[in-house]
């Protein structure tokens, strides 16, 4: 028997009204392990405003995107790392941190996965929320690669993911999905 999915949201790179809340939502119902807060043209001080309307039980379930020196301050639960950001700062692995990485292939996949909690590959399908970014992987080769261990359980799908893509996404073994376009949209 398949483990289920680990269900990521991804917060809009926008900021929208009641974020808080809504974000708190996410997280009450049960349905998502996670909320990634990814806002890339945010100052500090205004990912500081967005993280007091959130409850403190939610920080542990929160991973910064950006900032990550508010990581300490709100006691959220890791940092993810792109190409904006490619490195953990010093800090991370001593304070807990779970680090993630957003992958654009699967031989970034494969460099990666070791020295992170897990990795995002995308996009896997068409994108939601980012127009005209295209799936870049066939069936076959997501196929081929959960079959060679390439795809596992730290490896999270993005892009175009909705609820009824999940049954496919676990077939090709990946360990979870994130989901932004689904969610906000």
């Amino acid at each position: 028997m398949m483990s289920p999915l680990r269900l990521i949201a991804i917060t809009s790179p926008r900021f929208l009204p009641d974020e808080g809340k809504r974000i708190a939502v996410l997280l009450a119902e049960g349905n998502f392990w996670r909320v990634h807060v990814r806002k890339p043209e945010a100052s500090a001080d205004d990912l500081r405003r967005l993280l007091s309307t959130i409850p403190a039980w939610c920080y542990p379930r929160l991973v910064l995107h950006d900032h990550h020196e508010l990581c300490g301050e709100y006691c959220v639960g890791g940092l993810h790392l792109n190409r904006r950001n490619p490195d953990a700062p010093k800090f991370a692995r001593s304070s807990g941190l779970s680090l993630s990485y957003s992958c654009h292939s699967l031989s970034e996949v494969e460099l990666r996965k070791s020295k992170m909690d897990y990795v995002f590959l995308s996009p896997i399908f068409d994108s939601i929320s980012k127009r005209g970014y295209r799936s870049k992987f066939s069936l076959s080769e997501l196929q081929k690669a959960g079959a060679e261990g390439i795809i596992d359980s730290k490896v999270v799908a993005l892009g175009g993911i909705t609820k009824d893509n999940l049954p496919l996404l676990q077939t090709l073994h990946f360990g979870g999905a994130a989901m932004l376009g689904a969610i906000w949209e």
